[in-house]
């Protein structure tokens, strides 16, 4: 289904611009189309996808289905050579409301065993199952640029923290819950986010309270604030369009070396690195990167072959 967009996308390039793509992305493809019922999928410029959280009726939260199309739509689009950045972002009035417990308290609150060892295997099994729903975003080599619009809740932070780039609204809120819910939070969020801001995140975990857009991009939680949702759109896909047009040996590869980087010392790291580049520097992209940076070119106007 991706190909095919994708074909259908650069078969029609004469067209697009950056307005016509928001337009485009926003409003995806009407909903999600088969396989997936939580996800809305399209392709609103070459090489970029676009992946809405689509169950605005029900504020975006985190049922059974969306855990599993998840992780069938990321380990797709980490092989899909007509991928090389993935845009994320909610439908509806906000980003999402987190996980739906009313769909998932079945297997959260009711696990299935027959004694405390079984029971308690099985509830370790399906949370490692939830965890992979992010982790997946995580080792996906393709950059994602998460957009987010008013409130990101519970599991939607644990989403957000698995993401490379977030951007958010002006209107935008952010807010933990672990406390509140009287649960640890197992989604991997406060692992992802805690390195350099231990303090802060003791602080959101413990007190459930609410951060705000200005407080979110003083603490380094996202990067950029927009005024509105239609200007976030035009800023994330401006972005992915700049990663998308890029090598994507090297874009690809720096996502990687980055996440080895931050779980590794400074030493292994470098390491990694030097290993990675002795096979990687072979590549016809930086030849053509750097006969691009010569003739004052944009990046964008290299044909680099698909990876």
């Amino acid at each position: 289904m991706l190909a095919a967009i994708a074909r259908s996308a650069s078969n029609n390039r004469s067209w697009w611009s950056p307005g016509q793509a928001v337009v485009r992305a926003a409003a995806s493809s009407g909903g999600p189309r088969p396989p997936y019922t939580t996800l809305a999928v399209s392709q609103p410029q070459q090489f970029v996808t676009h992946v809405e959280l689509h169950r605005p009726e029900k504020l975006n939260a985190m049922s059974r289905a969306f855990w599993r199309e998840m992780v069938e739509l990321f380990s797709e689009l980490a092989g899909n050579p007509d991928c090389r950045v993935v845009v994320f972002s909610g439908a509806g009035k906000m980003f999402t409301a987190g996980i739906d417990l009313m769909d998932m308290a079945s297997d959260v609150l009711q696990p299935v065993g027959e004694d405390t060892a079984r029971i308690s295997w099985n509830l370790r099994k399906k949370i490692a199952e939830y965890q992979e729903t992010f982790s997946v975003i995580e080792r996906c080599p393709k950059p994602v640029v998460v957009a987010v619009h008013g409130a990101c809740i519970g599991g939607g932070v644990d989403l957000i923290t698995a993401c490379d780039i977030r951007l958010c609204t002006q209107d935008a809120w952010f807010q933990v819950k672990v406390s509140r819910c009287r649960r640890g939070g197992f989604m991997g969020g406060a692992s992802r986010n805690a390195r350099g801001r231990r303090c802060l995140v003791n602080e959101l975990a413990l007190t459930a309270r609410k951060m705000f857009a200005d407080e979110a991009a003083s603490s380094g939680l996202v990067s950029r604030v927009f005024a509105d949702k239609e200007a976030m759109m035009a800023g994330a896909m401006e972005l992915a369009g700049e990663i998308a047009g890029r090598s994507p040996v090297g874009v690809q590869g720096t996502k990687v070396n980055l996440l080895y980087s931050r779980d590794h010392s400074v030493a292994e790291g470098l390491d990694y690195m030097a290993s990675w580049n002795m096979s990687m520097l072979q590549t016809e992209d930086l030849m053509k990167s750097a006969q691009a940076a010569l003739e004052k070119k944009s990046p964008k106007t290299v044909a680099f072959s698909k990876l």
